[in-house]
């Protein structure tokens, strides 16, 4: 009885502290998202990586276009 409880007690030692070192050792992974709402009210969130770098800007007639719209 003794050998088969040394058995299972080392087993479970060992088990533990390879999960520990394995958990230890894995750093988490951090991710460069941004958080948009949605037109519905849904937050998201976007990884940074999926948007476009250059950013254009909205002109005169654009803005003028949306505004029309929305008043529709």
């Amino acid at each position: 009885m003794q050998t088969r409880k040394n058995f299972l007690f080392a087993g479970i030692s060992l088990a533990a502290i390879a999960a520990f070192f394995k958990w230890k050792s894995e750093p988490p992974l951090k991710k460069n998202t941004i958080k948009f709402l949605t037109q519905e009210g849904k937050v998201v969130e976007i990884d940074a990586d999926k948007l476009p770098t250059v950013k254009r800007t909205a002109s005169k007639a654009d803005i003028q276009h949306w505004i029309k719209n929305k008043q529709q």
